[in-house]
């Protein structure tokens, strides 16, 4: 069963995405990292992600406004990486702007999801990611 990868940098978003991903009972495991370059580390198992099983995640569920390197960088990253290019990538982020849209579409995100203010809002929209990207969603073997 292939992880869940999170990348977010607010602490009470990453642990309300968490409980929301764990409320929907996947059985896939969870792994939060906390800006850009700590998810390349995770994808490309290095730095102190050397040692991980090999395996990429269902999906990755990624901020675009985080420290180090942002998300759109990540996302330039992995779809010139010939081993990374087909992850699904969902955005989730508070970012509202065309221009941070745009270039998501153009980098080739599966899906754009501003993360509603309410709470409760989030937590089904994050359940619901969840479901589809780690459940329904068909990826190639070769994944």
């Amino acid at each position: 069963i292939r992880t869940i990868l999170l990348a977010e940098d607010s602490p009470a978003d990453a642990e309300m995405a968490i409980d929301a991903l764990r409320d929907a009972n996947l059985a896939n495991p969870i792994v939060h990292v906390e800006d850009g370059v700590e998810a390349l580390d995770y994808l490309l198992q290095r730095g102190a992600h050397a040692g991980r099983e090999d395996g990429l995640p269902a999906v990755l569920l990624l901020d675009i406004k985080m420290p180090r390197m942002d998300g759109l960088e990540v996302l330039r990253q992995l779809r010139d990486d010939e081993q990374l290019k087909r992850i699904p990538v969902v955005v989730l982020t508070s970012s509202r702007e065309e221009s941070d849209l745009a270039r998501s579409w153009d980098l080739g995100v599966n899906a754009y999801v501003v993360k509603p203010v309410d709470s409760e809002q989030f937590f089904t929209a994050v359940k619901t990611l969840g479901r589809f990207w780690a459940v329904l969603n068909e990826t190639p073997s070769s994944l």
